[in-house]
């Protein structure tokens, strides 16, 4: 497991993560061995932890696989991770240097079919302008996947992207999705945009997280 503050693996995305901690280099070189295969997981917000001790993840993480990787002669590791999916996690316990865990499923409400085409236009047409192009996706391109992708376009608050990124119901989730679009495009006279009640300002820098010391591109 890599734990990573306010960083959310979607299915799909590909996150490049610059690896230059000590522990953390043998947990690629341990994955290069492997199928590659490895959780992003967050940690709570808010969460700390006593010095040597770890602090708690969210139960949800992202399940990726290492597309590409670079040796730099400094021992670092650049590595492109592709989400493959959301997964339950419990940690185990383990003799390596980096926190390991065991992914369990993570089953999804499916939209009503009687609602699917109209949500999936929906959807579509909030990404695209977003994106202010269209999307490069066939019209077969499933609502979750839509939602998934509008989400990361929004660069809404931390608390928002765990909503959605925890959330089952795939209805549900692309509304978050969809709300936050509609909040977004009616902006006050300044530019500014009305704060969500539960709208919070995060950066990976202001985690107290023991177990991860930066985090950049990412850093970790």
């Amino acid at each position: 497991m890599f734990p990573l503050p306010g960083v959310f693996l979607f299915p799909h995305q590909v996150l490049p993560l610059n690896i230059f901690e000590e522990r953390y280099r043998t947990m690629v070189a341990d994955l290069l061995d492997g199928p590659g295969r490895l959780v992003i997981a967050a940690p709570v917000l808010g969460a700390s932890a006593a010095p040597g001790e770890t602090p708690d993840v969210i139960p949800v993480a992202g399940l990726g696989e290492i597309l590409r990787h670079e040796k730099h002669d400094d021992g670092r590791y650049t590595i492109w991770v592709l989400g493959l999916s959301r997964v339950h996690i419990e940690e185990v316990a383990c003799e390596s240097p980096y926190r390991q865990v065991e992914c369990l499923p993570f089953l999804e409400t499916a939209v009503p079919d009687d609602e699917a085409q109209e949500l999936t236009k929906e959807l579509r047409d909030a990404a695209t302008e977003q994106l202010k192009e269209p999307l490069p996706l066939p019209d077969s391109t499933p609502p979750g996947l839509l939602a998934d992708l509008l989400m990361q376009t929004l660069q809404a608050s931390r608390l928002l992207i765990e909503r959605a990124f925890v959330e089952p119901d795939v209805l549900t989730r692309a509304h978050l999705a969809l709300d936050e679009a509609h909040r977004r495009s009616h902006l006050n006279e300044d530019g500014s945009i009305e704060p969500d009640d539960e709208s919070e300002d995060f950066s990976p820098g202001d985690s107290t997280d023991s177990d991860q010391d930066d985090v950049d591109e990412h850093d970790a």
